[in-house]
């Protein structure tokens, strides 16, 4: 624990932040009765699910449903709704974890479906679920610079396949108990997608002002949490112990240089029960400030801040101070401030 980074912006807004749920429902009931073998036979409960993890729900894509598609959707919706014409884009962040295949990357899906000029910077941003708070940092920071003008920030996740290969591989012989926990936070990934444009803050004064904030690495930590498209393989409680000593360290400084401790709203990266009361307790922040999307919508990766950012807009009003948080497989934190 070296210290943090920290980013400060003197002309940047957030102008609109549209999100698209993937339409069907999968229940945790659902994923309990496809288990119910190895449940019975490993001696667990049904119910986990719902009362560690506190997921109900997830979504998932129809069969003609793609999670790029679907981000080029929301992508069109953030561009309307902030009133900005695809020409006058300069950049495209795709941050999505997601992928169908190594290259090209998704981004140049995304900015040929958008339909961006030649002259709009393209490329993936990869950090396991910080990658949409990363590529704002980074998009906010070329704005400042005056390189470009426009920036949109686009994810899309498809848990779909991790989903089913997990239940399929929970079901063979030889399973254990050990095997069915390091592969628990598998089942709690849903699929969304969520797109955010930024632009001049002195251009646009009903923005959202995107003051800056801070990032931090533990490195060491590189192994607790691996996943692919068979499975996300987790050391949970190791994980916890080392997100939450991450976390608090990245808050304690950064009081140095912010005031985080009396937000109107706490925008936190989407993960379980478990991982939001711990960050509650450990940060002090007031819980009645933290909406919740994963009851419903589950762990959708990088999507899920700007989702439930998405969601809480309508309530939020104009000078309300929001902080967007999380904490990344690697690890990494982020903590990012807008004021609304």
């Amino acid at each position: 624990m070296n210290g943090n980074a920290t980013t400060t912006h003197r002309n940047v807004a957030l102008l609109s932040v549209a999100s698209l749920l993937a339409p069907l429902i999968t229940t945790s009931e659902e994923i309990d009765r496809r288990l119910k073998p190895v449940l019975t036979r490993l001696k667990l409960p049904t119910g986990l699910l719902q009362r560690v993890a506190g997921v109900y729900e997830r979504r998932n894509w129809g069969p003609n449903e793609t999670f790029d598609d679907a981000a080029v959707k929301a992508g069109k919706i953030a561009l309307r709704e902030a009133g900005i014409k695809p020409s006058d884009v300069g950049l495209l962040i795709n941050t999505s974890v997601t992928r169908k295949h190594l290259e090209p990357s998704v981004a140049v899906r995304i900015h040929h479906g958008l339909g961006l000029p030649s002259s709009a910077i393209n490329f993936d941003i990869a950090n396991a679920c910080l990658g949409f708070v990363n590529g704002m940092t980074l998009a906010a920071q070329l704005i400042d610079s005056g390189q470009i003008k426009y920036a949109v920030i686009i994810d899309g996740e498809d848990a779909d396949e991790i989903q089913t290969n997990t239940i399929d591989r929970l079901g063979r012989p030889g399973i254990k108990r050990k095997d069915f926990m390091s592969e628990f936070a598998s089942l709690t990934l849903g699929s969304g997608a969520a797109a955010a444009v930024l632009g001049p803050a002195d251009a646009h004064p009903a923005g959202h002002r995107i003051l800056g904030g801070v990032t931090r690495a533990a490195t060491q930590f590189n192994g607790l949490c691996v996943g692919s498209v068979d499975g996300m393989f987790t050391d949970a409680k190791a994980l916890l112990k080392g997100g939450m000593e991450l976390v608090v360290s990245a808050w304690t400084e950064a009081k140095r240089d912010w005031s985080w401790s009396n937000m109107d709203r706490y925008i936190v990266h989407q993960v379980s029960d478990v991982h939001t009361n711990a960050i509650v307790k450990a940060t002090g922040m007031d819980k009645a400030k933290v909406p919740l999307t994963y009851p419903t919508l589950g762990n959708v990766g990088p999507a899920s801040i700007p989702i439930t950012l998405s969601q809480e807009a309508s309530k939020l009003k104009p000078g309300n101070r929001v902080l967007l948080m999380g904490v990344g497989s690697g690890l990494n934190t982020a903590m990012m401030e807008l004021v609304w």
